[in-house]
């Protein structure tokens, strides 16, 4: 899918700072800073004095965007105060990851006339623009994709999945009702084992003859007949 194009949006550039740059003076500290362009466009950055070949800078420029123009120059230059200023190095960045990723913080290498080595830059892009262009492509793309619905009705229908029975399972062992009733190994307790024992002595006879009912009644033996107590005479002293 091509890009979306880019024409007055705004580029935002923080210049972190420089690096490893090459040294232009001989008896004393350089002042380096920093020029971007882009198109007819021109920032500049404060001079950082006595920065010698590592400035910090942390500076905010913004830039509007052209249709075709996808490149930024950056130029790093030594402050001379009695002289003209003193070139130390230029890059070309490549705007292509920040205008479709929305953001791209890098280190770029400097290089001298010549072509050799001058140091490095470290740039922080950000492009807000392209959060929205991801935005819109997503929803262009968003009538090809299958609709979801929110929420679904709860299923009504039959069960999915088959009907498992449970049988309860049978025990190893047979009902009890499937033994006779066993003997019992001892006679009942009321059934006496040994006849009863006989009576160690017989039975004595009566003291007492039975009293008799006869009338009348018989003659006293103790007494004689017409004898009583009080008819005898008085024993002699």
């Amino acid at each position: 899918m091509s890009m979306m194009s880019i024409q007055g949006q705004v580029l935002e550039v923080t210049v972190v700072g420089c690096q490893k740059l090459k040294d232009t003076e001989w008896f004393s500290r350089q002042d380096p800073y920093v020029v971007l362009e882009y198109s007819s466009t021109r920032h500049r950055t404060r001079t950082c004095t006595d920065g010698g070949k590592n400035a910090v800078f942390q500076e905010k420029f913004m830039f509007t965007m052209l249709e075709g123009l996808r490149d930024l120059k950056v130029v790093v230059w030594n402050s001379n105060t009695l002289s003209t200023d003193d070139f130390i190095g230029n890059a070309t960045i490549k705007l292509q990851k920040a205008l479709s990723e929305g953001y791209d913080d890098c280190t770029w290498t400097l290089q001298s006339k010549n072509g050799r080595y001058a140091g490095e830059v470290r740039l922080i892009l950000h492009y807000a623009a392209a959060k929205k262009q991801n935005y819109g492509s997503a929803h262009l793309a968003s009538p090809y994709a299958p609709q979801v619905p929110h929420y679904s009705a709860p299923y009504s229908g039959p069960s999915l999945y088959p009907q498992v029975q449970y049988s309860q399972p049978q025990s190893a062992y047979p009902p009890a009702s499937a033994y006779p009733p066993q003997p019992s190994a001892y006679p009942p307790s009321s059934a006496s084992a040994y006849p009863p024992a006989p009576a160690a002595y017989p039975p004595g006879p009566s003291g007492y003859p039975p009293p008799s009912s006869t009338y009348p009644p018989q003659q006293s033996p103790y007494y004689p007949q017409g004898s009583y107590p009080g008819q005898y005479p008085p024993p002699p002293y």
